[in-house]
């Protein structure tokens, strides 16, 4: 699966905070296997596997199988779409503060 094929909206996949937090976990290593990922969280393997697997399907996860175990590695790329949506909403932000302190400052005057 590559970003151009991904079966689910990254905005999904983020909603929630333990993928969040797997992603986090991800950032930090260059791959990890399951059983790493599964030891920071307070729920099993299988939970945890089903976050990884939302987050497989949007595309923000990658894995290889290694022996016997499965290895995960993050592909940041799909939270380019989150990183855009976000830029939008501080821009604007920035422009009404700047707004508003112009008006704060004309008042003073």
């Amino acid at each position: 699966m590559n970003e151009n094929n991904q079966m689910r909206d990254v905005f999904d996949a983020i909603a929630d905070p333990t993928r969040r937090r797997l992603i986090h976990l991800l950032a930090e290593a260059e791959e990890k296997p399951l059983h790493e990922l599964t030891a920071q969280f307070h729920m099993g393997r299988t939970a945890v596997s089903k976050h990884l697997t939302i987050l497989k399907e949007a595309g923000l996860v990658h894995d290889r199988k290694v022996g016997r175990e499965t290895r995960f590695r993050l592909n940041a790329s799909p939270l380019r779409e989150v990183q855009d949506w976000v830029a939008f909403y501080s821009k604007f932000w920035s422009t009404n503060m700047l707004r508003l302190n112009q008006l704060l400052e004309e008042e003073e005057e």
